[in-house]
């Protein structure tokens, strides 16, 4: 175990936080570690929404590119940023034991603006949201927000916003949760939301057998079944699409749903398996989606990013 793996990570907070959790679960079981830290375009581009930019993996190509450079041996993702198909060479090492997967709604104190067809304005950088969030209330404006979880937690202090959406698991990790916000159960969330992921060289076996002890098996079979439905679905167009899978026993539970940006389209499923038959059961549930209703919804959602 002479050879130190160089975890990649980009350079927020969570980011740091994420890598050095997998750096101190490697130092246990006896590898040598190093962390690199590297900025991604997501983090520097601030001013554009996301969709903009082409979201399919504007967090992760700066570490794809240094892994295939070679100057990093893994890189560790917010599993829900991570495009579903990887570059040709990189493959999935571990899925670590999921956080929460649920969204919260970080406010001021006053939540008058969520009764009796209020005004109100909601911040979040993420189509998903915003189509939940209009679907609930369409009387709502939803404005763009970016940067990391500091980043937006201070840009909510500073706006006159009511509120803004975030994921728990990101404010938990790094003990900035707020004691002003309410939990939305109602908000299906992204495909392998809470999840952390271990990425390394396909042709790298020392590195991808120490990220593989890492693995939570449950977590992994969730995220793939979540990852399938969102791939099968998204068709290379960002969409606001969520989805979340729930072992139960020897069954796995799935509730997966597409909406239109504006929140007013709505195309959901929620079906049960046997577990030892997930391994397609993601995609059958997204096609299904299509059948009923989910091409015109698409359709929409192409049209309106093109605008």
């Amino acid at each position: 175990m002479n050879k130190v793996i160089r975890i990649g990570t980009r350079d927020s907070q969570l980011a740091l936080w994420q890598a050095h959790t997998v750096e101190k679960k490697l130092n246990a079981l006896g590898y040598l570690t190093e962390i690199v830290a590297v900025k991604s375009t997501g983090d520097i581009i601030l001013d554009v929404p996301l969709y903009e930019l082409g979201i399919t993996g504007i967090f992760t190509k700066t570490l794809d590119i240094a892994m295939l450079q070679g100057t990093i041996d893994i890189a560790v993702h917010s599993m829900k940023d991570v495009p579903t198909a990887l570059p040709k060479g990189i493959v999935q090492s571990a899925v670590l034991e999921r956080a929460s997967v649920l969204d919260i709604m970080v406010h001021k104190g006053n939540l008058d603006f969520m009764h009796n067809n209020s005004p109100g304005t909601i911040a979040t950088g993420s189509l998903r949201r915003q189509a939940q969030w209009l679907n609930r209330f369409p009387h709502h404006t939803v404005v763009d927000l970016r940067g990391n979880v500091n980043t937006r937690l201070q840009k909510l202090a500073d706006q006159d916003w009511n509120g803004a959406v975030f994921a728990l698991a990101g404010l938990e990790r790094i003990a900035v949760l707020p004691e002003n916000h309410i939990t939305l159960d109602w908000m299906i969330p992204a495909p392998a939301q809470g999840a952390m992921v271990i990425v390394a060289m396909e042709n790298d076996a020392f590195s991808r057998e120490a990220a593989g002890k890492l693995n939570h098996l449950e977590s992994e079979i969730a995220t793939h079944v979540e990852r399938e439905f969102l791939k099968t679905l998204e068709g290379g167009c960002t969409a606001p699409i969520g989805a979340l899978a729930t072992i139960i026993g020897t069954t796995i539970r799935l509730e997966g749903v597409l909406f239109s940006i504006d929140g007013q389209d709505k195309v959901q499923i929620e079906k049960t398996v046997e577990i030892n038959h997930y391994k397609n059961f993601g995609r059958k549930c997204a096609l299904e989606i299509l059948e009923n209703g989910g091409i015109a919804v698409m359709e929409k959602i192409k049209k309106d990013l093109q605008q």
